[in-house]
């Protein structure tokens, strides 16, 4: 029997239900369990740290035996935030060593997450490797090595999570991390094989939320822009004359921040989204506005 969920805005009011603040609730990630790849530095850190901090249990992998400084720091963070209210249990972290090419592997992980939380809510499948060459001379090795991570380790990730909240029967979020680059060229820029892979993500989210709707479990995906990451500035401190370019190339005239990531993630992983699925959401400064 399909339960109901609590009446919220107009049906509350005009079922003359007594005034509770509703919209808050529909963002919590209380008992809720995340699994977040990537999740050992830049965006995947970010949002696995908001979903800790809006009250879910977070498993953040990444592929290093031992996690990077920045995630014991945020890690430490959360568990001294301030409880969320009274009986209510913290979110918290915990760091996952894995490799998202290795689809067995990461449908161990997934299980062995539910073997000792119960559960699996949301996924967000974020890890990713950006490399460029000249699409006439893309070696057949270097094009395969960014689609197996890309591609293959985002699909074995969302399958995973999925597999898990198919059999538990939970309506749980599956999200995808793609780019502004999945659906558009960056400029000056040689990154087909990047490009590809973000435009196959997109359209993964799409097919995954068609066959899985019907289950109750929800596939979109997060297409940032030019967000300023560790990694993205390690690729500007070689080429300084970007930066201005990158900027200039949105309304707003400047890079996102990985924070301005937490917002959207967040909603789509919570309650708060329930009737969206098969999206492709755009943070990007407004960069395809013109």
């Amino acid at each position: 029997m399909t339960t109901q969920p609590p009446l919220v805005g107009l049906a509350a009011a005009l079922a003359s239900q007594p005034p509770t603040r509703t919209v808050f609730a529909q963002f919590s990630l209380v008992e809720k369990v995340a699994f977040v790849t990537g999740g050992g530095r830049g965006i995947g850190l970010e949002v696995a740290a908001a979903f800790a901090e809006a009250g879910a249990i977070v498993y953040c992998l990444g592929p290093s035996k031992q996690p990077h400084n920045d995630f014991v720091t945020v890690q430490e963070f959360v568990a001294r935030m301030p409880p969320l209210a009274e009986n209510v249990k913290n979110g918290k972290m915990e760091y996952i060593s894995g490799d998202v090419t290795d689809q067995k592997q990461m449908w161990k992980i997934a299980e062995d997450i539910v073997a000792r939380e119960g559960r699996l809510d949301i996924c967000f499948a974020n890890a990713g490797i950006l490399a460029g060459a000249d699409c006439l001379e893309y070696s057949a090795e270097d094009f395969t090595k960014i689609i197996n991570v890309n591609v293959n380790g985002v699909l074995y990730t969302a399958q995973a999570a999925g597999r898990q909240m198919e059999k538990l029967g939970i309506p749980g979020s599956i999200i995808l991390n793609a780019s502004m680059a999945g659906s558009i060229c960056i400029r000056n820029q040689k990154w087909v094989a990047y490009t590809t892979s973000k435009s196959a993500i997109i359209q993964m989210a799409r097919s995954m939320a068609c066959e899985l709707g019907s289950k109750g479990i929800r596939v979109n995906s997060v297409s940032p822009g030019y967000i300023y990451t560790k990694m993205t500035k390690a690729f500007l401190d070689s080429h300084p004359d970007l930066m201005e370019e990158w900027c200039l190339q949105n309304p707003l005239g400047r890079l996102g921040r990985t924070d301005e990531s937490r917002g959207v993630c967040l909603w789509l992983a919570s309650d708060a989204s329930t009737f969206c699925t098969g999206s492709d959401i755009i943070v990007d400064g407004g960069h395809r506005a013109w």
